[in-house]
């Protein structure tokens, strides 16, 4: 192993130990995600406004546990800021949902994709971050892939109808759910081999 590698191995270490610590907040927010995918899945008859305000608790709650996450472990790792600035993201998109719940269908599609594409780079750069420290970083990278994923179905596609609007997000938050449960398993036993 080189010298130069040493350091950015250390890194990616601390990294681990952030996520590892904390396990239960990426369980938290994998349970969180879960419980608005089911709430958005068996309630079509949600009107756009509460859709927009389910939302943006999703999004506010996610970017609070996220920011949490980061600042916990800042001292551990210099690329803290990656979760920090996931969870900005996360209260930014919850907040303006709430100040501007008059948004438009195509302009809530575009806002909340823009949030998957960035929430799942993101995630693909954690993952990328501590993919020599955890077997199974691969679940993380999926995560991000299924954001990407995700975010470009809804640019891409701006004239689908609020029930599948809805039916493709809560499809979205339960797989995002399921991966951030599985991921949490799997760093806590990082932590508790």
């Amino acid at each position: 192993m080189s010298d130069s590698s040493k350091p950015i191995e250390v890194l990616e270490k601390r990294l681990t130990r952030i996520l590892s610590r904390h396990w239960w907040v990426l369980l938290v927010r994998g349970l969180l995600a879960i419980a608005f995918g089911l709430i958005a899945w068996f309630q079509p008859e949600i009107t756009a406004a509460s859709l927009v305000l389910l939302f943006g608790v999703f999004a506010f709650s996610d970017g609070v546990f996220a920011i949490w996450q980061a600042f916990s472990g800042r001292n551990d790792h210099d690329d803290w800021w990656v979760l920090l600035l996931e969870g900005l993201l996360g209260i930014g998109a919850g907040l303006l949902t709430f100040f501007v719940p008059v948004v438009t269908a195509i302009a809530l599609l575009v806002f909340i994709a823009a949030w998957a594409i960035a929430r799942g780079l993101m995630q693909i750069i954690v993952a990328i971050r501590i993919r020599k420290e955890i077997e199974g970083e691969w679940i993380l990278i999926l995560g991000g892939l299924a954001s990407l994923v995700f975010g470009v179905i809804l640019l891409t596609n701006p004239e689908a109808g609020a029930l599948g609007l809805l039916w493709v997000i809560a499809f979205y938050a339960i797989t995002i759910g399921v991966i951030l449960v599985a991921l949490a398993l799997r760093v806590r036993k990082v932590l508790h081999p």
